[in-house]
């Protein structure tokens, strides 16, 4: 039995023109998701309008009130009327879509907004006198006079109120809340020179100031890493590295935190095209790429990058909140991020961070003592020596006993070869459970995983003669024709060279399909038909393949655990002091292959502070 489709009239369905108020109230539906994205939208008008101080109030997650005050350039009270029109800006002229150097551009906002919520303006234009206008439900008041500075003042109350069906699915005040302070904290670190004020005005009178940011002083870096200081932490800043890089028009700046300060979910990662915040697939992907031979899979890096290129090269007017963009050459965007956080990370060395020795100390911590001891209480030094006389012949008799060797006491190094600056790493003093050294530095300690370590060393040496040598390719006795769409094969043809050096040689047959004759040498029997349709995925979803590249990586690196020093062998000082080295010179040690730290260091302040000995 046939059913009439109930989107299908039996009579012919009229056409008619939708009246202003239902077009605005659509138009909200994409631009206004929720409170955040009003927030979003004020507060990108007053940076657009050059606000060196922007104050934000919200009351119960921004579902009663949302009030936005800036120190730009104000709105003259002619232009009132025409700031609330549909399509009504200032920021652009019509005539060129591609050049724009401004957040906002489509004059979508206020309209949107006082469509369906109640909304007020009042502002002030330098030689002009203030002046406010209200539009309630898409009803537009007169304009009034007002007292004010000069700036701009939006108050928007009871959003969605024309609306109720969208109240039904926001969610609670707690957590429209947070998505409002999160996208504070976004385009503040995209504006450091300008100062950030956030209230929360739930209770009435002045509220209580949820986040701060004062305008920052200084270089392009210095603001930038003061800024992410106060907004994404301390720890981050003291374990990041600056990102600095530019490549065909195209520059990337920001901070990225080395491997050891991942995070358990993609929740610190923050990119920025031209200012603008974005979540973009092709960045994100260029990011997870960039840290991927140093990341285990279920770890997310934690980064703020900035790209910055003429706005002509990218095109911004791809999706309604302007949360996507597109560039003119993505394959240049890409790669920058790749090469600029690879090249960074290298020259980090051996560094690892600050938390791991952190985690270190807390899992060290003694319980706390039930007396105080005070320093009147405490051995004189004189005591300490003949206690530690006393004290040595019975060590070295328990010295077989235990699994640990102590090593001849290095000779003494010169002023100009001092550990801190000659030995990073320090001088290896003593191994315990046959998998643990342990050396000294001239600030304190080092606690080095020998196999970890050595796992590291000997897969960077790997993939150095790889990539000087080449990647040997197998040719098949037989090639494999695998069958794909022409725009598939179409897509792996214009990757065929990449593909080649890597030890894939494939060949077009026919108008559908490709024919495998080689494949690389070290992966050994590989599903080609398989292999080839998992590149295709990725080449779809990020517009380059790492794949193969990653499988062979991921051969070499089993390869480097096999072959590495195993846990529990003894080594010799000589050894030990040698991997030591090795390590201050070889990029990435600070991380095993699956992005594990190879090392701990301790300084001595922090363990005098475990024994009380401050």
């Amino acid at each position: 039995m046939n059913r009439p489709s109930p989107n299908i009239s039996v009579q012919r369905p009229a056409i008619r023109q939708l009246d202003e108020a239902a077009i605005n109230r659509i138009a909200a539906g994409e631009v206004i998701e929720r409170p955040a994205s009003a927030v979003k939208e004020l507060v990108e008008n007053a940076l657009d309008a050059g606000a060196h101080r922007i104050e934000i109030a919200q009351a119960d997650g921004g579902k009663t009130l949302i009030r936005v005050s800036d120190d730009g350039c104000g709105i003259a009270p002619d232009d009132l009327a025409l700031a609330l029109a549909r399509h009504a800006t200032s920021k652009i002229d019509g005539s060129d879509l591609l050049d724009i150097h401004s957040f906002g551009f489509r004059g979508e906002a206020l309209p949107s907004l006082g469509a369906v919520g109640r909304l007020s303006v009042s502002a002030r234009a330098e030689g002009h006198d203030a002046a406010e206008i209200a539009v309630a439900g898409g009803q537009m008041s007169a304009v009034r006079p007002a007292a004010r500075g000069r700036g701009t003042t939006v108050t928007l109350r009871d959003l969605f109120y024309a609306t109720p069906a969208r109240l039904k699915f926001l969610r609670s005040e707690r957590a429209e809340a947070q998505a409002i302070s999160d996208t504070v904290k976004r385009l503040a670190m995209s504006a450091p020179q300008v100062g950030f004020v956030l209230r929360d005005v739930s209770g009435g009178g002045e509220g209580r100031v949820t986040f701060r940011a004062e305008a920052e002083t200084g270089d392009l870096f210095d603001a930038l890493e003061g800024r992410l200081r106060r907004i994404l932490g301390a720890e981050f800043a003291d374990n990041a590295i600056r990102i600095d890089a530019t490549r065909e028009g195209v520059r990337l700046s920001g901070l990225a935190a080395l491997p050891t300060y991942s995070r358990g979910a993609a929740v610190a990662q923050h990119l920025f095209v031209n200012g603008r915040p974005v979540r973009d697939r092709m960045l994100i992907g260029a990011l997870r790429a960039g840290y991927s031979d140093v990341l285990a899979r279920d770890r997310h890096p934690a980064a703020a990058l900035f790209i910055d290129c003429e706005p002509k090269l990218v095109d911004v007017n791809v999706h309604p909140a302007k949360a996507e963009v597109r560039f003119r050459e993505p394959g240049v965007a890409r790669g920058l991020v790749v090469s600029a956080l690879r090249h960074a990370l290298a020259e980090a060395g051996h560094r690892a961070s600050s938390t791991v020795a952190g985690a270190t100390l807390g899992a060290m911590r003694p319980e706390p003592a039930g007396a105080r001891v005070y320093q009147m209480d405490r051995p004189s030094a004189q005591a300490r020596g003949a206690a530690y006389r006393a004290q040595a012949p019975g060590f070295a008799e328990m010295a077989g006993d235990w699994s640990a060797r102590v090593e001849a006491e290095a000779p003494a190094t010169t002023p100009e070869e001092s550990p801190a600056t000659a030995m990073p790493l320090g001088a290896a003093r003593a191994q315990v459970h046959e998998n643990y050294i342990i050396a000294q530095t001239e600030t304190g300690m080092v606690i080095v995983d020998q196999h970890a370590a050595h796992e590291r060393l000997v897969y960077e040496r790997l993939k150095g003669q790889a990539a000087e040598r080449g990647i040997a390719a197998q040719a098949l006795l037989i090639p494999e024709v695998v069958e794909l769409s022409e725009a598939d094969c179409a897509l792996l043809g214009e990757h065929a060279g990449d593909l080649a050096t890597l030890g894939l040689g494939i060949e077009p047959f026919g108008p559908g399909a490709i024919v495998v004759r080689e494949t690389p040498a070290i992966l050994g029997e590989v599903n080609a038909e398989a292999l080839l349709r998992d590149m295709i995925d990725e080449l779809h979803d990020g517009g380059a393949s790492g794949l193969l590249g990653a499988r062979i990586d991921a051969v070499l690196s089993r390869m480097a655990c096999h072959g590495s020093v195993r846990s529990g062998r003894r080594m010799s000082g000589e050894e030990m002091n040698a991997l030591l080295r090795e390590m201050e010179r070889t990029p990435l040690s600070g991380q095993c292959n699956h992005g594990r730290p190879t090392y701990v260091e301790l300084q001595l302040a922090d363990i005098e502070r475990l024994f009380g000995r401050t």
